[in-house]
């Protein structure tokens, strides 16, 4: 990229830059009033907890686009995957080859980390994205799979699932601290 923009891991100093990043990626989604991040919860999550990692692309000092991801786990290929759950940049900024930038970028921490794939979710309504994956990247559709979600609600409502109620309950829980 010539244009003066490069890409960087972000910081927790990053955290209000990320959030309205995430908030123009949401009105671009349609979704306005869907994003519940705040800075404190980005700083913890995505810094001290890491369960996320988010690269950041700048012109000047100004932050104009986002890449969030993580690692996932293929029981298949025996080997991680990295997911990227949201790419953003904002609309002047585009065209610009930010978007590669980002996957380059993506691509060589997916080497490191010895990845076996690279995932992520596009809306079907996103055609200018669609193309790009398609055309630019050599992305392929997985028209065999569904996404699914369930939100805190259903989340909740799993508790009361068990074979045994309340048995092993303790045991997996210190197995996993």
């Amino acid at each position: 990229m010539s244009t003066g923009i490069h890409i960087r891991l972000a910081t927790p100093e990053d955290s209000d830059a990320i959030l309205q990043l995430i908030i123009d990626l949401a009105v671009y989604e349609k979704a306005p009033d869907a994003v519940k991040a705040t800075p404190k919860l980005l700083r913890t999550n995505l810094f001290e907890k890491q369960y996320a990692h988010a690269l950041l692309a700048i012109s000047g000092d100004k932050p104009v686009g986002l890449a969030l991801y993580f690692f996932n786990y293929s029981t298949w290929t025996g080997r991680p995957g990295l997911y990227l759950e949201d790419l953003y940049v904002a609309p002047e900024y585009r065209k610009l080859g930010i978007g590669k930038a980002f996957f380059g970028e993506l691509g060589k921490i997916a080497k490191e980390t010895e990845c076996a794939r690279m995932d992520w979710s596009v809306l079907k309504w996103n055609q200018p994205s669609i193309d790009f994956y398609e055309k630019k990247l050599g992305a392929k559709p997985m028209s065999e799979w569904m996404g699914m979600r369930l939100e805190e609600d259903g989340i909740d409502s799993l508790q009361g699932f068990s074979l045994e109620a309340g048995a092993s309950e303790s045991n997996i829980q210190s197995q996993r601290k």
